[in-house]
């Protein structure tokens, strides 16, 4: 990737939340490599936690191998998440249905790439400011982008758990991907829909503001998500890049 010398350190946090008996989000984070990944599963029993466990270790093995160039690469480890979930789901009764969504960050020196199926999200805090980096694929999100629904009325629609794309639901899925210049100080947070459905952006980047380091910060939001109610899975990583 490009030649500056950043270096980046992260953090990430788990917890299954207030509600739920397990925790069926995965996450990995391979420093070295410059690789994080976030899945949120979904499916009756263990078949979410199965999803995003297969869906993870696919990822983050595709993108470690760095076997071809950005956009293809996050093409190819797409395509090896899903034909895993979606062959294990059809050669398993118990399992039928799985699905998975996934967030995924690869930053090296000063260029970094998302990629993202589903709703779980990639935000940048820069300068103060929270920014959501990556689109949710959900019926609602799609929706307000059209101008069919406010963001107001999402926050309380029944469908709001309606996701219009996963890993493994479909024999085939096609990604988000996009490449960002990333500087000094700049901060990325990968997290599933349990952190974002709890608390604001505008909570999240007043927490982000704070002092602290990455540790306290994810284990900030975590709780506060938790605080809010904690009815789904809550997953972060923080990556934070600097000269």
């Amino acid at each position: 990737m490009g030649t500056a010398e950043l270096h980046y350190t992260a953090a990430a946090v788990s917890d299954r939340g207030c509600k739920r008996p397990s925790n069926e989000d995965a996450f990995a984070l391979s420093v070295e490599e410059g690789v994080y990944v976030v899945c949120d599963g979904m499916g009756g029993a263990a078949a979410g936690e199965v999803a995003s466990s297969m869906a993870v270790d696919e990822v983050l093995r595709v993108l470690k191998e760095r076997a071809a160039p950005f956009p293809a690469l996050a093409e190819d480890a797409v395509n090896a998440a899903n034909e895993a979930v979606f062959t294990r789901a059809q050669n398993n009764p118990h399992l039928s249905g799985m699905g998975t969504t996934m967030v995924a960050l690869v930053a090296q020196d000063t260029e970094a790439w998302v990629l993202n199926v589903g709703d779980s999200r990639c935000y940048r805090f820069r300068d103060g400011i929270l920014e959501q980096l990556t689109l949710d694929h959900s019926l609602v999100e799609e929706q307000v982008r059209q101008g069919r629904m406010t963001p107001s009325d999402a926050l309380r629609s029944p469908y709001r758990n309606v996701i219009t794309r996963a890993l493994g639901t479909q024999s085939s899925v096609s990604p988000d991907c996009f490449q960002l210049e990333t500087a000094p100080g700049d901060l990325f947070l990968l997290c599933s829909d349990g952190l974002t459905r709890e608390i604001s952006d505008e909570t999240m980047q007043d927490l982000l503001a704070a002092e602290g380091t990455l540790e306290d910060h994810a284990h900030q939001l975590v709780e506060a998500a938790k605080d809010a109610g904690g009815n789904d899975n809550i997953t972060c990583i923080l990556v934070q890049a600097a000269a």
